[in-house]
């Protein structure tokens, strides 16, 4: 896909208001086949990532219309890419500065897209939110604690052990032992303490 052929937001915006309400999820997940098509080395994630995180959301007694949003969150997680050029998002390089800014433009890209959207709106928090750290070291806000949302706080400790315990071009994937471990020590920095104890108490009942 060239520059000129990456989806505006407008385009987004004025497909989505021109469907029937009952389209809206099968056209999400048309998107996120999309997004995965213009970012290959992601094949799959977001269908792992979704019903992992549907399922500890479950365990943590989310309400059924917070699982709805958290549903569409995770399958649009990472829609912001679509407006990250391909040489960028697939560099085998070191990034530049402005790389890495535009890299880390991907959850305001994903707000801008989906905010004018009414239904979505609730969802946002996951597309926004998904790389704010516990200890606020993350982006693009730096919320810390829980100013973060708690769909976005779940869905951060999914996304990054799906993504260690799966190959990537510049390394292979993780041992899941290692993984959880990685998530367990990272409790307190990257990840919200009650999310790891719940992920911790309960991984090994999913078929992770």
């Amino acid at each position: 896909m060239t520059d000129d052929e990456i989806l505006q937001p407008t385009e987004i915006l004025n497909f989505t208001n021109s469907i029937p309400m009952q389209a809206y999820d099968a056209t999400l997940e048309a998107w996120a086949t999309a997004v995965e098509y213009h970012d290959k080395e992601a094949k799959g994630h977001t269908r792992r990532v979704t019903e992992l995180t549907l399922w500890l959301a479950k365990v943590m007694e989310l309400s059924d219309h917070e699982l709805k949003n958290v549903q569409r969150g995770a399958v649009l997680h990472d829609i912001g890419n679509m407006v990250v050029p391909e040489n960028i998002l697939h560099s085998q390089r070191k990034l530049t500065v402005e790389e890495w800014v535009t890299i880390h433009m991907h959850p305001y890209n994903a707000y801008e897209m989906l905010e004018p959207i009414v239904l979505l709106r609730p969802a946002l928090e996951i597309p926004y939110f998904h790389h704010e750290k516990w200890d606020g070291t993350g982006y693009p806000r730096g919320m810390k604690g829980e100013q973060i949302p708690l769909a976005a706080r779940i869905f951060t400790a999914v996304d990054v052990y799906d993504a260690m315990i799966s190959d990537r071009p510049f390394r292979k994937a993780w041992p899941k032992e290692e993984a959880v471990q990685y998530i367990l020590d990272e409790s307190g920095k990257h990840f919200d303490p009650k999310v790891v104890k719940v992920f911790m108490d309960h991984w090994q009942k999913y078929a992770l």
